[in-house]
């Protein structure tokens, strides 16, 4: 749902922005958004296209008519937010924007501006939904969104590729909405503790039961027996769409149901791109669950909507205007379809004209305010059934988590301060960050170099024991290949053995051995390529020595080793002023 957005900042004028996306959230998210371009063109056909860039409702003495929660979402808490609202992009405007995605898999390297590598790791919420690493010089930072452990439709939530990197930021705030959390007995503050060791198999104790996985069937099967005591009653029942993976579940309990109630009631799944969605579904197993890619091994289909459509128990509809289903209308039915908002599509239709039907039920599922939602469509005799299904993490479940990933720093949002407090010796840096706030976070020391193995192995090394480091210069061109640094050396650095060239300057170095009252002269000096001895020195007073300068090293012959350190340091203090 996230990508709903996008078109309206890759239309942008002089919008530049690499932009990532899994292989599925990218067409899942294309149907979607060509979905609500379809649905505002209908909204569009019924009231007339607008004829003024600031329509009438949007002026001040009408906005003052709105009912005030509402008012609250259009001007914000500030009143200052409703110059920030825009004409929806049209097809066109989403034609590009998809061109503009570069999709991935999970796991697979992108590497951005050859600085960062980007992966993507399955958060488990939806299929194709994940979270993000990004790799680069100095230091790994992952990106933690809605994720769950509990998906019977998608890819496992994959926790493991988050471990131990240097900064990670939590960017889950299903958590502040979870009611489960709210009713936990010791709710209020959530105290990181030492009891529960920081390891994967403390998580799997935690995570691999099966309490929560029955709450959400518990759910579903609680939808399903208000679906066949209304069915019962003579009513119909309308399931606006909201998760996909919710969707999904509740098309194939619902179904079962119906099957074991010996009844024939059709359902009916009414979109513009339901076809293309359901199509799109059965050709994608390795984004799917553990449990639906057996189903495929054991020769049967990823979904049930396969068989329900070929033995003609649900039908497909790109609109309501459909001949098929309003010559059944006065039947009991089951319909789902968009829009979860209850202002776009056909669920709107369906309201205006089942709205003061007693027997008929409404299921709304998410946290949409249904007093907010169904103003439009009162008085209302229809019954109403909200659910709440796991779209998150949930606040008892961030201790574990947090501590068996172990990040260096942990970004957390500030709304979480007054709910989990963390030790320090759990986690190096705990920062709470604000929208629209900068926050620095420390980088590792230093950063990995990399150089070519033969001149490396050659460098000359100025070793300072107080610091405890060692220098070396270098000539080259220093560049960032894959989120890593990389040194290209100077040709004139190299001979061709590869070997640094670290041969000092002669007019220096026997400047240097005439200031120290050394008389010395060059004998041999051949500079070409294959020479391993670019020169030989000769020292005559006060004391004898010769310095073969290679390459590789330095060779100093004498009769006394209080001449050779004397005269190294010399030669030493040549080459550090190269």
């Amino acid at each position: 749902m996230g990508i709903l957005g996008l078109p309206l900042l890759t239309r942008m004028k002089g919008f530049s922005a690499k932009i990532y996306a899994t292989e599925v959230s990218a067409r899942l998210g294309e149907l979607v958004m060509r979905d609500l371009v379809s649905m505002h063109g209908e909204l569009k056909q019924f009231y007339g296209p607008m004829v003024a860039d600031f329509p009438e409702w949007m002026r001040k003495e009408e906005v003052e008519k709105i009912p005030s929660a509402l008012r609250e979402i259009i001007l914000g808490k500030d009143g200052a937010e409703l110059g920030g609202l825009m004409p929806l992009y049209s097809e066109a405007d989403v034609n590009d924007c998809v061109l503009r995605i570069q999709k991935l898999k999970y796991a697979e390297e992108a590497c951005y501006n050859g600085t960062l590598v980007i992966k993507a790791f399955s958060s488990g919420l939806e299929m194709g939904s994940c979270n993000w690493i990004l790799d680069g010089p100095k230091g790994v930072i992952a990106y933690l969104s809605n994720s769950s452990f509990i998906s019977s439709q998608a890819t496992a939530f994959d926790y493991q590729s988050l471990q131990g990197t240097d900064a990670l930021l939590y960017s889950d705030f299903s958590t502040l909405s979870s009611t489960e959390d709210d009713e936990d007995e010791e709710n209020q503050s959530v105290q990181l503790d030492d009891k529960l060791p920081p390891s994967s198999h403390a998580l799997v104790q935690l995570y691999g039961n099966t309490k929560e996985d029955s709450e959400e069937m518990e759910k579903l099967a609680f939808i399903c027996s208000c679906t066949i005591e209304c069915i019962k009653g003579g009513g119909s029942v309308f399931i606006p769409i909201n998760q996909l993976g919710i969707f999904l579940q509740l098309l194939e309990e619902v179904s079962k149901a119906i099957d074991a109630s010996a009844m024939k009631v059709p359902i009916y799944i009414i979109s513009s791109v339901a076809e293309d969605l359901l199509a799109y579904l059965n050709i994608v197993p390795e984004w799917l669950s553990r449990q639906r890619q057996e189903r495929l091994f054991d020769g049967e289909p990823l979904f049930d909507h396969v068989k329900l459509l070929e033995d003609k128990k649900i039908h497909v509809l790109p609109n309501i205007h459909s001949d098929k289903f309003w010559m059944h209308s006065h039947e009991p039915f089951i319909v789902f379809c968009p829009h979860w908002s209850l202002r776009l599509g056909p669920i709107v239709h369906l309201l205006q004209h089942w709205r003061k039907d007693s027997k008929s039920l409404l299921i709304l599922e998410g946290m949409v305010d249904p007093q907010l939602a169904l103003l439009p469509f009162k008085p209302m005799v229809m019954k109403v059934l909200q659910c709440h299904f796991q779209s998150g993490i949930g606040l008892r479940r961030v201790r574990p988590l947090l501590e068996t990933l172990q990040p260096k720093t942990l970004l957390f949002p500030e709304e979480f301060r007054s709910h989990i407090s963390f030790p320090s010796k759990k986690f190096h840096s705990v920062l709470f960050y604000t929208e629209g706030e900068t926050s620095k976070v420390s980088c590792k020391d230093g950063s990995e170099l990399k150089i070519p193995a033969t001149p490396a192995s050659n460098f000359y090394w100025n070793t300072f024991k107080e610091q405890e480091i060692s220098l070396a210069k270098l000539n080259g061109e220093l560049v960032v290949e894959n989120g890593r640094y990389r040194l290209l050396l100077d040709n004139n650095e190299k001979n061709s053995n590869g070997r640094t060239n670290s041969v000092p300057n002669l007019e220096k170095l026997l400047a240097t051995f005439t200031n120290l009252g050394i008389n010395a002269s060059v004998e041999h000096q051949k500079m070409n390529s294959e020479s391993q001895i670019p020169c030989v020195i000769h020292t005559q007073e006060p004391y004898k020595a010769v310095m073969e300068i290679g390459t590789s090293g330095v060779v100093i012959t004498t009769a006394a080793e209080n001449v050779a350190s004397h005269l190294y340091k010399a030669l030493d203090s040549v080459l550090k002023g190269n």
